[in-house]
């Protein structure tokens, strides 16, 4: 019986949030990837609420050139700013059920070049 690959991500994801959950002192950095555009959120799973959001298609963001792997990065480092205006400095990372390379390898670097801990 063969899983499709949203199927397969969506049950890695739920493992996943088995274990890592935001809260007030550690939200989580939650990633989604579309095939044209990457989302970052900080949350905190206590309250539900959305603390820090930036994408690719934020303002500062768009104008900017080079592949979508340099773009994630420089989502990656607009989050990491954004948080630490807010007095967030450590997140637990949430992977979102994709595989550890490529575009979410480059905005976790760029968070933690950004000034973020996880």
């Amino acid at each position: 019986m063969a899983f499709s690959k949203e199927s397969r991500r969506l049950k890695i994801r739920k493992r996943i949030r088995a274990s890592v959950n935001g809260t007030s002192d550690r939200p989580r950095l939650s990633i989604f990837r579309s095939n044209k555009e990457i989302y970052a959120q900080i949350v905190n799973d206590v309250e539900g609420t959305t603390l820090v959001s930036a994408s690719s298609r934020d303002k500062a963001i768009v104008d900017a050139t080079g592949t979508k792997s340099e773009i994630a990065a420089l989502v990656g480092k607009s989050i990491a700013e954004k948080a630490l205006a807010a007095n967030i400095e450590t997140v637990a990372f949430d992977r979102g059920g994709y595989l550890y390379h490529g575009r979410i390898k480059s905005l976790a670097d760029g968070a933690r070049e950004g000034g973020l801990k996880f």
